[in-house]
């Protein structure tokens, strides 16, 4: 494989070598749910319960990986930053207080999430019928915390050196496990939602060693080490700063699913466990979509990241809307593919037609904006790249009000099922602000740039 080059190679195919590994891992990333929602979808019997009660469960697990996000995000650019300006010391700082950080994180959110993990499903939204197996499959998830978090975190500061193709074959790798143990686990052992997510725990241990494997390469600019850092306290503070915004979109994402379940059983009536069913397959696919988008913008991150560092304001500007093109394409792929096929689409998931139904029809509804979605994820991506915090928070805090106004207003004034159009209506209106705000801050944000 041909060694990048940051700072020289060309922006076009460059953008596509570091984006096009990074989508398709955080698309391969997405499966470890999927998968588990196909088979479980099809287990006789028991199929349609078990799966609203996955979906359930599900934005809790999302929850609890977001933490993976605020370390890997926050300190991979400021890593990536100091090697563009010739600091390579103080990046191996940033690298080796992240994997500090991501160990403890590990430590205090395992027991804690699986000891409040009952609660936590009840109050959002689990229903004395299918209750037991979201428990069942949240705690058995739970145990592997420390891999997914570190796996994810870490797999960042390989993206960010330009070795994303490296970080998608740690991932590819983890899903061939998941997909290969899950029908084993649910239908042979019939272990049933338990079995999924004891598969999916012993992929996310497979992907940590293949990316602890990597991360320590003689082959890479900054191999990762286990040494005493300088100024720890300063090197935290700025790592949880950067990381606070995508992680807020992370998280609050996970939130507001819980929360639009939640409004869905409370306003759904005689409906509920359907439309908590279909949410749960739309979310599934929402995840697929945001996933690659997020994988796009974070894969160019580095790039902007280095030659900020560097003081390249022309290749940061060109690198910047490269990014938000190849976004804008890939975002219209998938909702050409979600409008035509969505009929076709949801019967991965569940063979109950009635459920069916009512999930191709508010899966379009709900993504009806995913094209502007695009702009929104690039823009804030790169205003992270930059350490341009003061930007990136208030945009992704910004959409999330919007979407939280309208899902508590929606059902209230309508239906329960309105709450679906509170997605669309977020993504375009923050389209518009975020777009409006980067590209007319952006050239003076190059002009006063100054080290971190």
């Amino acid at each position: 494989m041909a060694k990048i080059d940051l700072e020289k190679d060309n922006l076009i195919p460059l953008c596509l070598r570091l984006s096009i590994p990074t989508a398709i891992s955080q698309a391969v990333q997405v499966l470890y749910a999927i998968v588990d929602r196909m088979y479980i979808g099809h287990i006789d019997q028991i199929g349609t319960l078990a799966l609203s009660a996955v979906g359930i469960a599900s934005p809790i697990t999302s929850l609890v990986s977001s933490f993976s996000v605020l370390i890997g995000l926050g300190g991979a650019p400021i890593m990536a930053m100091r090697l563009g300006g010739g600091e390579k010391d103080k990046a191996a700082d940033v690298m080796s207080m992240a994997l500090y950080l991501l160990i403890a994180i590990s430590i205090i959110l395992t027991p804690l999430f699986f000891f409040l993990r009952n609660p936590l499903l009840s109050f959002f939204g689990a229903t004395e019928a299918n209750m037991a197996y979201a428990s069942t499959y949240l705690g058995w998830y739970l145990v592997g915390t420390p891999f997914i978090i570190l796996a994810s975190g870490l797999s960042n500061y390989l993206i960010n050196q330009g070795q994303s193709r490296k970080a998608m074959i740690a991932v590819l790798t983890a899903t061939v496990f998941n997909v290969v143990l899950d029908p084993l686990f649910i239908f042979v052992f019939n272990m049933d939602v338990k079995g999924a997510a004891i598969a999916t725990v012993i992929s996310q241990a497979v992907q940590l060693i293949i990316t602890l494997h990597y991360i320590r390469g003689k082959d890479l600019m900054l191999p990762l080490s286990l040494k005493k850092v300088n100024m720890p306290g300063a090197i935290m503070i700025k790592i949880f700063k950067f990381g606070l915004s995508p992680f807020i979109i992370i998280a609050t994402d996970s939130l507001l699913m819980i929360l639009l379940n939640t409004m869905l059983s409370r306003y759904g009536k005689a409906d509920a466990d359907l439309l908590i069913t279909a949410s749960a397959i739309i979310q599934s696919f929402h995840l697929l979509v945001m996933n690659p988008l997020g994988g796009i913008t974070a894969g160019c991150q580095g790039l902007l990241s280095y030659n900020y560092g560097a003081g390249n304001s022309e290749r940061v500007k060109k690198g910047a809307a490269i990014a938000q093109l190849y976004a804008v394409i890939y975002s219209s792929l998938m909702f050409a593919i979600i409008m035509l096929f969505s009929d076709s689409l949801v019967l991965l998931f569940t063979s109950d037609v009635t459920v069916a139904a009512y999930a191709s029809h508010y899966l379009k509804l709900f993504e009806l904006m995913i094209i502007p979605l695009a702009f929104q994820y690039s823009n804030v991506d790169a205003f992270t790249a930059l350490a341009e915090v003061r930007f990136s928070l208030p945009l992704s805090l910004g959409r999330k009000l919007i979407f939280l106004i309208a899902i508590l207003t929606l059902p209230r004034i309508f239906t329960a099922d309105a709450a679906f159009f509170a997605e669309p209506i977020a993504d375009l209106l923050g389209a518009i602000i975020s777009t409006t705000l980067f590209w007319s801050q952006l050239p003076r944000i190059l002009r006063r740039r100054k080290r971190i």
